[in-house]
């Protein structure tokens, strides 16, 4: 294996073996870009009209309303005025799983523990039609602005940003569902390169803090979606068997997976989505508190 850092090769040889090397080919593959509709202004009719109106090349990705661009580069698509309006959102393949585990419906209240620059908030609201009520917290200032400007672009009107580290909401907050795509070490993604001992733990403590809080803010019954754009154990399933024990019910989200997605072994009822040349490396599980 070259590429990767001695460390990150070490811990994905202990956890996949053999399949080491396939992940960082993966990890280093260019992707295709990608896009899925926005459902709150437009249908898959009206945009596969208007690609093939402008002369860009798509193909159906395999996950509902997300297409795959082939021949055109990011920056040709952010041209065209279905991405201006906020009628398509540029977004990767895997981090269009999340949501599809959370199943957002109208009347639900549901947090978006870390939500900027907004793909999956904007997703979730489209996902219920505009009539969830989602709380969107993002810590940093900046990011919380794009974030803002992406919902208002995507006509997510019925989101509450909120401009504070997730960890450290009130203790009156309480949701049925909640969102919880946590800070990672990107191991499984082109940032795989910039992996340290550091960020791994840095993170760890962000995703145990955050777990933590998730669990404390969710009502009996309601249903915690975790994920990360890594491939380690030690930051998904181990993480959450290490942070919740046995308080939590898994429940099988192997049906969100597309069928040209390759999976890697992880705990049961979880799914780890190994990178290639079209999906990054990514992490979903979802989880319900006991009544």
């Amino acid at each position: 294996m070259e590429g990767l850092p001695e460390k990150l090769k070490e811990l994905l040889i202990f956890a996949y073996g053999e399949r080491a090397e396939e992940i960082e080919v993966g990890c280093t593959s260019r992707r295709p870009v990608t896009f899925r509709v926005n459902t709150l202004k437009a249908t898959a009719d009206e945009i596969e009209r208007a690609l093939a109106a402008a002369g860009i090349t798509y193909e159906k990705s395999g996950i509902e309303n997300a297409y795959v661009v082939s021949g055109a580069r990011e920056s040709e698509l952010r041209e065209t005025e279905i991405y201006k309006n906020g009628k398509i959102y540029m977004q990767s393949l895997s981090s269009m799983l999340p949501p599809f585990a959370i199943e957002a419906k109208a009347g639900e209240s549901i947090l978006d523990m870390a939500a900027a620059p907004g793909g999956k908030t904007t997703q979730m609201a489209a996902m219920s039609d505009g009539r969830a009520a989602i709380t969107a917290c993002e810590k940093s200032p900046v990011r919380a602005e794009r974030l803002k400007y992406n919902l208002a672009l995507q006509g997510a009107g019925r989101v509450f940003v909120i401009n504070k580290d997730a960890s450290t909401l009130d203790k009156g907050f309480v949701f049925d569902k909640i969102l919880l795509d946590a800070p990672c070490s990107g191991s499984g993604t082109a940032n795989a390169g910039a992996f340290s001992e550091k960020l791994l733990e840095g993170c760890m403590r962000t995703q145990r803090r955050l777990i933590t809080k998730a669990w404390e803010m969710l009502k009996k019954g309601g249903v915690l979606v975790y994920s990360t754009c890594s491939v380690l154990p030690c930051e998904n399933d181990e993480m959450l068997k290490n942070v919740l024990g046995g308080r939590a019910e898994y429940s099988d989200i192997t049906h969100i997976v597309p069928a040209n997605a390759k999976l890697l072994p992880c705990a049961p009822h979880t799914v780890t989505v190994c990178p290639d040349g079209l999906y990054e490396g990514f992490f979903v599980a979802k989880l319900r508190k006991p009544l």
